[in-house]
């Protein structure tokens, strides 16, 4: 992605010539990362692939990536033996069909308001990119099609309703999984136009800012006459071009970008300093809650679908990856450490949407790439799980307080209405009042479906 207001012509990622080419004005991030062109919109309404009754509503999805434990946090087994249920204990929560551990006390205070499914699977490799990839596409990774993100998706049907872009990953695109496949957080055969706008900062540190958004007068002119002056390059150069349809969405594209550089609203959403210090607080001062209270300022903003990855590596690094010994996480630290940041941040998101009156407008899915396996291994953790795991959903439209579908004795498979990730993600739409059975222009312009034949939305959660 280039950044259009620097002195010289370099990429934010890294060095390169200076000076693009037309064929890498044609196809930089930048132009088009920022949402979708009316016409595409009015097209994708007029052929009823969005609902008007939820055209409103905004995605938080939070990954959870390493795959927290069901059997220790959310599908809990208490007379199961030993090596089985774990070292916690249930605790009981305001909803009357959920027990959920006592390790997150601060969900069983809201679990009125959020519903899990505790039927998932998917058979996907037991790695955390195959995962990834499954659950935010819903599909595996074959034939080298890289199916789009479900926020992705979102950009591309429903567009933007502000300045600012319309899908967002906070606070980074995930790092290495070791699988060596694609994540799923990316626009895929859809293009780059539809990748999502990666913040790439730690909003809870003290000298949080957003590099591309910094308030016009700090570029000053020279930056300012450097667009200028590349504009007016590329209008030389393409001067056929400019007379087709293309070329008026490109410009479109061009001008949005830059109208959310140099935006106020934006500038401002990304602004977590205008919020209380006790709100601040209440989320957590760590990067999991700052980056929770930024999702709901975006939305609240106008964005439509915010990606938050809770963490972002397994390797060496805080996540949900308790294999017991490093350099992963053991179960003593989910417990001191993991759970009591997501514990903490989950809970002030749901109170915060609720006491807004957003959380209809607001579906917030918890989602992970697998759980963990049934018997406790020899290091005291447990390890990769894919045949059976927990997800969650509140707002949205979503009915809170229920558990759906059940795991077997021992967490290990599905007993009751089984769940794929292709539910999930047309669970999501349907929230989001899109038609899961709509088509998008795939590989060699061919239909492609948005979920395989076959999966459908969860109803239960909804009525």
């Amino acid at each position: 992605m280039l950044d259009f207001l620097s002195e010289t012509n370099a990429p934010i990622c890294g060095p390169r010539p200076l000076g693009p080419s037309r064929r890498e004005f044609l196809q930089i991030g930048a132009l088009g990362a920022i949402g979708l062109s009316l016409p595409q919109y009015l097209a994708a309404k007029e052929a009823g692939a969005v609902k008007k009754s939820a055209d409103h509503r905004s995605c938080i999805l939070l990954f959870n990536l390493g795959g927290p434990s069901h059997l220790d946090l959310w599908d809990m087994k208490p007379e199961a033996p030993s090596e089985i249920r774990g070292p916690f204990k249930p605790i009981r929560t305001k909803s009357p069909d959920i027990d959920i551990s006592e390790i997150l006390p601060l969900h069983a205070q809201v679990a009125d308001k959020f519903s899990l499914v505790r039927s998932c699977h998917h058979s996907g490799a037991a790695v955390h990119d195959a995962g990834w990839q499954m659950m935010q596409t819903g599909r595996r990774f074959t034939g080298g099609i890289q199916t789009p993100h479900i926020g992705s998706v979102t950009s591309y049907l429903k567009g933007r309703k502000s300045d600012l872009p319309p899908f967002v990953v906070l606070p980074e695109l995930m790092g290495r999984g070791g699988g060596n496949l694609p994540n799923g957080q990316a626009g895929g055969f859809l293009g780059k136009a539809h990748d999502p706008f990666a913040l790439m900062a730690d909003p809870s540190q003290k000298d949080f800012r957003v590099p591309d958004l910094l308030p016009p007068d700090q570029f000053g002119g020279l930056r300012l006459d450097r667009r200028k002056q590349m504009r007016a390059l590329v209008d030389e150069t393409v001067k056929n071009f400019e007379a087709s349809e293309d070329a008026r969405l490109l410009d479109e594209n061009f001008q949005a970008a830059f109208r959310m550089m140099t935006s106020e609203q934006a500038r401002a959403a990304f602004d977590l300093s205008q919020e209380p210090d006790s709100v601040r607080e209440r989320y957590g001062m760590n990067r999991v809650g700052q980056c929770l209270l930024l999702a709901r300022r975006l939305v609240e903003s106008g964005v439509r679908f915010v990606t938050v990855n809770t963490f972002l590596t397994v390797f060496n690094e805080l996540s949900w990856d308790i294999h017991g010994s490093k350099p992963f996480m053991s179960i003593t630290q989910m417990k001191e450490i993991v759970a009591p940041m997501y514990d903490q941040a989950y809970s002030a998101l749901i109170e915060d949407l609720y006491q807004r009156g957003m959380l209809d407008d607001v579906l917030v899915a918890g989602l992970a790439e697998f759980g963990r396996t049934p018997k406790v291994n020899p290091a005291g953790g447990r390890d990769h799980w894919p045949q059976c795991f927990t997800v969650s959903f509140a707002g949205g439209g979503v009915q809170g307080g229920r558990a759906i579908g059940k795991s077997d004795p021992i967490g290990g498979f599905p007993a009751e209405r089984p769940v794929e990730p292709g539910d999930i993600v047309a669970t999501i739409f349907h929230s989001l009042g899109i038609d899961h059975t709509s088509h998008l222009p795939g590989p060699a312009n061919r239909p492609f479906p948005l979920v395989d034949v076959g999966r459908e939305p969860i109803k239960e959660l909804f009525v």
